[in-house]
């Protein structure tokens, strides 16, 4: 009896972690409102670090964890009068990492909500979302 249960167990253990597995990101770009940074992972293995720019005040930059919706080599804003928005990655509504010409402003909140990035950062990361797949990428925002 007590052989079946450690063999169920086995499987059930087998079983679970491959479910988790299917479920993990191979690539993760973690932003960190409180420091202003992008940590992108790739297969656990951090490769990146940059500085962003978050809301500033007045607005929100959502926390949370996503997968991308929608990748965008050139956007331009419906919302803020046609703004430049290149590299974009979408992850939950109109929130996007992408890139910006303001790069003095990062390193310190300044954005309308979205994750700003220095732009040669934001189209290697676009590049790491086409090459590694929007499934397999997680966006988490977190304090």
């Amino acid at each position: 009896m007590r052989k079946s249960v450690l063999v169920a167990a086995a499987f059930c253990g087998l079983l679970f972690s491959g479910i988790s597995q299917s479920f993990a990101a191979s690539l993760v770009a973690q932003v960190d409102v409180a420091s202003q940074t992008m940590t992108v992972s790739k297969h656990g293995r951090v490769i990146h670090v940059w500085k962003v720019s978050t809301a500033r005040k007045g607005y929100v930059t959502p926390r949370g964890s996503w997968r991308p919706t929608r990748l965008h080599k050139m956007w331009r804003s419906r919302k803020y009068d046609n703004a430049p928005m290149p590299y974009s990655v979408f992850y939950y509504g109109g929130y996007a990492v992408h890139g910006t010409g303001a790069v003095k402003s990062l390193g310190r909140p300044a954005s309308h909500g979205c994750v700003r990035l220095q732009t040669a950062n934001a189209a290697t990361f676009y590049s790491l979302v086409k090459e590694i797949g929007p499934g397999n990428t997680r966006i988490i925002v977190t304090n």
